[in-house]
């Protein structure tokens, strides 16, 4: 990939570039509608999981820790590989990376639904969480391909977020739902939405790639430093801090980041091209995308481990999630509109205050008010979900040059993902301290709203949107 930056001849495409004409609008229609499909099942497995980790767990054993990792194992790949991917994603052509990750997907699936023991489900996580990495970039640039203009990109984003919004909706609810019958439905639910996928993906128009080396180096050493640093936290939580294991892995988590970001100053094709945070929007992008998963992926593993801990049914725990969950998709059509009138900053911004509010108070009365009372403040949290995110990625997506946008799309993801890991690794650990469920509860979402207003500061000085 070239930037700015580097030297050498430039990358020789070698099928079709995208034309700058739209395409078809039944062609761009079903390349969105796969789209949305691959967003919708990645995102759901991120969050259908949650209330069926107690059934896990009598199944197949294991406390906090081995749950950490049924969440994280997932995460945590689909955090190592997202750069990569959205780099293969430009390399090979947006359409062939979704249709091999989401072809990964589905089989990962199902080696989920059939495992025999909670190390084999681990595993499988992971490479579900692998061929995530590869669908949620690759969804992203056939957007971006299927609609130049901006003002129909961006409403074309906003509807792609619906399946992650209609993923969010249902997953607690649906994870209930199955968990009644087997926790192992929750993962096979995904085989029949991945093959409709690729069927609409044959629709999609050819996408460019670029001939370019592979930044083998950079992979290896930002999978390890993510790897190392969420397998510190959760470890830590086990162990304790002071543990050998734990100041080895948080160690190598050190070392392996500063030889990432040498490796990407110096290499002639880096993963993640330096020129490109020089872009202050991308860089608050990825502050903001980290600060919005601690929250609203970490306040899911801990609210679903609470309330089922003080006496509510999986099926029970879904429905506490449903108005939190119902009212991100309700809005999340509503948003691009108000965007266009008013710029993405005092959207953003003011969706990660409400998540700020909701965080705080859920923290301090999560543990003696009546469930309702919590359904109802969760609701604040679930107003971000619409508000920050999919204007965050229009304004990246038009901040950066069309043929690094599976890039940009994989270092946002990952920071996002990154986010989430760390939110399961650390909230965990505190569930688990002697203090107890409860305090652990109220310290882990504290720490969560605190972060969520340290991104609405950042939108608000770093964001930059045109009106």
């Amino acid at each position: 990939m070239t930037t700015s930056n580097t030297t050498g001849p430039a990358p020789q495409a070698i099928s079709q570039p995208v034309n700058d004409a739209a395409p078809g609008a039944g062609r761009a229609a079903a390349t969105l509608l796969a789209a949305l499909l691959g967003f919708f099942v990645v995102t759901l497995d991120a969050v259908i999981v949650n209330v069926a980790l107690p059934a896990m767990r009598a199944e197949l054993g294991g406390g906090i820790t081995g749950l950490q990792w049924v969440v994280d194992g997932y995460t945590l790949t689909f955090a190592a590989f997202l750069l990569s991917a959205g780099s293969l994603t430009d390399r090979i052509g947006a359409k062939r990376a979704f249709g091999w990750g989401v072809g990964l997907f589905v089989a990962a699936s199902v080696a989920c639904g059939l495992a025999p023991s909670l190390g084999l489900l681990v595993v499988f996580r992971l490479v579900q969480g692998a061929a995530a990495a590869v669908v949620m970039p690759s969804s992203m640039a056939l957007i971006g391909q299927a609609y130049p203009d901006p003002v129909k990109r961006a409403r074309a984003v906003a509807v792609w977020a619906m399946g992650g919004a209609i993923a969010s909706s249902a997953g607690p609810l649906t994870g209930g739902l199955l968990t009644q019958v087997s926790w192992r439905w929750i993962f096979l639910v995904n085989v029949p939405v991945g093959v409709v996928a690729l069927v609409l993906l044959a629709r999609a128009e050819r996408s460019a790639r670029r001939r370019v080396p592979f930044d083998w180096a950079g992979q290896a050493t930002g999978a390890v430093a993510m790897a190392a640093l969420v397998f510190g936290a959760i470890e830590a939580g086990r162990a304790g801090f002071t543990d050998p294991q734990v100041v080895v892995a948080f160690g190598l988590a050190v070392v392996a980041l500063v030889a990432f970001v040498v490796l990407q100053a110096r290499v002639t094709h880096p993963m993640v091209p330096p020129a490109l945070f020089r872009t202050r929007t991308v860089v608050a992008a990825m502050v903001i995308g980290f600060a919005f998963m601690v929250g609203y992926y970490g306040m899911p593993f801990v609210m679903s481990l609470l309330l089922q801990h003080q006496g509510l049914s999986a099926l029970g725990t879904g429905v506490v999630f449903l108005p939190m969950m119902l009212v991100g998709l309700v809005l999340t059509p509503l948003v691009p509109r108000v965007v266009e009138r008013t710029g993405a900053r005092p959207v953003v911004a003011t969706g990660l205050i409400l998540m700020t509010l909701g965080l705080g108070a859920v923290a301090l009365t999560a543990a003696s008010a009546p469930v309702w009372v919590t359904a109802a403040l969760m609701v604040l949290v679930g107003l971000g979900g619409p508000t920050v995110i999919p204007p965050v990625i229009a304004v990246l997506l038009a901040a950066v040059p069309s043929h690094q946008a599976g890039t940009a799309s994989g270092v946002l993801n990952t920071s996002r993902q990154l986010g989430g890991a760390l939110a399961v690794a650390v909230f965990g650990a505190l569930l688990a301290a002697p203090a107890g469920m409860a305090t652990g509860m109220k310290v882990s979402l504290l720490l969560a709203a605190a972060v969520a207003a340290a991104a609405a500061v950042t939108a608000v000085a770093g964001l930059r949107t045109r009106r």
